[in-house]
């Protein structure tokens, strides 16, 4: 049984549940509801998908994870499971994941799955050793998921799924950099070169501004496309206008781990809200969302 739950910690359950959910917004706001059994094989192949990636990288940073205190304790440098088991589990889950999802959903959908996932094992797990860089790439298969479930309700890649993807990749960068901040200790035992110590925290904190500047009006993008109409422009935007007040409590000298915490959790809660919010507005609104600049054929 224990070997069970160790197998079950390879594959990250609640990041995986966290990303399908976001996956689920991307189907949900897509002018036309898929069939069942489209909308089943989208969460099924994320779900394999995501999975099949968090057991890639906890097998490729076994060795890195026994050194850092946060991460000794997990199967594989605890030395309870056997590293060739977590390989052929990543492996075998990341293959069937794409071949699903290029059967039960669609080819554009499996391309952006594969993506997603060598971007993920092949360059971030490697990169975050390397280059403070891994930050922008680590949010490439971050923000997959809810242009993933557009292109799984559509069949196309369009202007309003790449904003859906370019909202979760900005939100990630102030997520995470407040992550490396407030876990600094902990990344540098693990040899981990982040934004904060490879150029400092004062630089750092400049970076969330300018991505924080950047995310209130990319946000609002969806609503001349017709999505989430009145209740998600102005939620987005005093959300947007909530988490930059937030980022620039940073720029004063006193703040520290303090203010990275409650930066994190105005992420989380910015996130929540504002997809809460299309949601919600695109439910009320009750009528088609145009697609523009489609590349593709509408699913049928």
């Amino acid at each position: 049984m224990s070997q069970v739950r160790d197998l079950i910690a390879l594959v990250k359950p609640r990041i995986t549940l966290m990303v399908v959910a976001t996956g689920s917004v991307g189907l949900y706001l897509a002018p036309q509801a898929p069939p069942p059994e489209t909308k089943l094989g989208l969460l099924i192949g994320t779900t394999l998908l995501v999975g099949g990636a968090n057991a890639l990288n906890m097998y490729l940073e076994r060795d890195i994870d026994g050194r850092a205190q946060r991460t000794k304790d997990r199967p594989l440098p605890a030395g309870r499971l056997a590293p060739g088991l977590a390989l052929a589990l990543s492996l075998s889950l990341g293959v069937l994941a794409l071949l699903w999802l290029t059967l039960a959903v669609n080819f554009i959908t499996a391309i952006l799955g594969l993506i997603a996932y060598v971007a993920y094992t092949a360059l971030y797990t490697p990169m975050k050793q390397l280059s403070a860089g891994a930050l922008v790439v680590g949010a490439i298969p971050g923000a997959m998921p809810p242009l993933m479930g557009w292109t799984a309700a559509t069949g196309q890649l369009d202007l309003a799924g790449l904003t859906l993807f370019s909202i979760m990749f900005l939100w990630q960068l102030p997520h995470f950099i407040a992550i490396a901040i407030f876990r600094n200790d902990d990344y540098q035992q693990a040899g981990f070169k982040t934004l904060v110590s490879e150029l400092g925290t004062r630089t750092a904190k400049f970076q969330v501004i300018l991505y924080l500047l950047l995310l209130c009006p990319v946000s609002l993008l969806l609503v001349p496309m017709g999505i989430g109409g009145r209740l998600y422009l102005w939620t987005a935007l005093l959300a947007g206008l909530g988490f930059l007040l937030v980022g620039l409590q940073g720029l004063r000298a006193s703040s520290g781990v303090r203010w990275a915490r409650n930066l994190f959790k105005a992420s989380l809660l910015y996130l929540m809200v504002v997809f809460g919010a299309m949601l919600a507005g695109h439910a009320m609104q009750g009528h088609e969302t145009p697609s523009l600049f489609a590349v593709g054929q509408p699913a049928g």
